[in-house]
């Protein structure tokens, strides 16, 4: 799909500005996600590693069509793109100089019907937001408790939020709830903000919160995906923290529980590490849970992720990493 003939936003996007109070950037955010729309745009994220291989089988060409600049995040010359289009990745400060030309700093990734946008490859940034594989699994995982429960939600929220992936999801299920999307990184609420705009999801609220530390209340819905790797650089999108990335994970469960309504629900998807067979997490969990009063359920969704991070480092000697669910209900009375 070539550029030349790209039309710019629809007026819909620019009452959803004036309507939200958005800023300039947000704005020009999501009328560059509206004309991408209009367009048929579509792009699945994937991981790192296959996003390196198949961008090295382009490494010398320059982009021209939105799927190489919005998704593959290849350098691009200023002439395959109409002067409006320009001006808008302009407004939306998401175009920088790069290989002789010019590349995007945000991504544009479609989940189902969804569209939203998150960091440019590679998230290699301390505020990078990251969006792939993980938000594919974590977001089927809670449409799948969606799905089996269909109880009114009056109050949900999604800790670490970034994209805020999860949140609309749940904010477009449940459109009577009350959905924070919280997170300490500015950009990712700054996208979080474009992106329930972009998807019609008036019900969320994106606010600052170290876990759940600066907001107040119980909920009915509590929906986390940490970061669970160790990262050397312990950027706060990757790096888990503790021996082998699960402490946030384990700190976001305590959370949770806390902050759990009467026949709330809390859904983490994690990855964990597993070593000669055994699964240390699990065993945290148990010890969290051993005597309550809680019901809970834990499974593999995927076991073997990241399989580029084992056999180096801390991951020197473990056998694999897993993505898991854990889900976890105080019972009703």
């Amino acid at each position: 799909m070539g550029l030349i003939n790209a039309v710019l936003a629809s007026e819909k996007a620019i009452a959803v500005q004036d309507e939200h109070g958005l800023d300039v950037v947000e704005g020009s955010l999501i009328q560059l996600g509206e004309m991408l729309r209009t367009q048929g745009y579509r792009f699945t994220t994937v991981t790192p590693a296959t996003h390196t291989r198949v961008n090295n089988q382009h490494s010398e060409e320059f982009t021209n069509n939105f799927v190489g600049i919005f998704g593959w995040s290849r350098a691009f010359k200023p002439h395959s793109i109409t002067p409006q289009l320009m001006q808008l990745m302009q407004n939306a400060e998401v175009v920088q100089p790069h290989l002789n030309g010019l590349r995007s700093t945000v991504r544009f990734s479609t989940l189902d019907d969804y569209l939203f946008a998150h960091s440019s490859y590679p998230t290699t940034e301390e505020n990078a937001v990251f969006f792939g594989p993980d938000t594919y699994r974590f977001c089927l995982f809670i449409q799948n408790f969606l799905n089996a429960h269909t109880a009114q939600l009056n109050r949900a929220v999604d800790i670490g939020c970034g994209s805020g992936a999860a949140a609309v999801l749940i904010a477009k299920n449940r459109p009577s709830a009350e959905v924070l999307a919280v997170d300490i990184n500015d950009s990712a609420l700054r996208l979080t903000r474009v992106n329930a705009a972009l998807n019609d999801a008036e019900n969320i609220i994106a606010c600052v919160s170290n876990l759940l530390n600066d907001v107040t209340g119980e909920f009915d819905l509590i929906v986390a995906n940490p970061p669970y790797l160790i990262d050397s650089e312990k950027r706060a999108y990757r790096h888990g923290g503790g021996a082998l990335g699960a402490q946030l994970s384990l700190s976001m469960v305590d959370a949770g529980i806390a902050r759990l309504s009467i026949g709330g629900t809390l859904l983490l998807y994690t990855g964990v590490a597993i070593i000669n067979g055994d699964d240390p997490f699990l065993e945290a969990i148990k010890q969290r849970l051993m005597g309550t009063d809680l019901v809970w359920n834990y499974s593999e969704i995927d076991p073997d992720i990241f399989g580029e991070e084992v056999g180096a480092g801390v991951y020197k000697h473990i056998d694999r990493i897993a993505a898991i669910g854990l889900t976890i209900t105080r019972p009703g009375h």
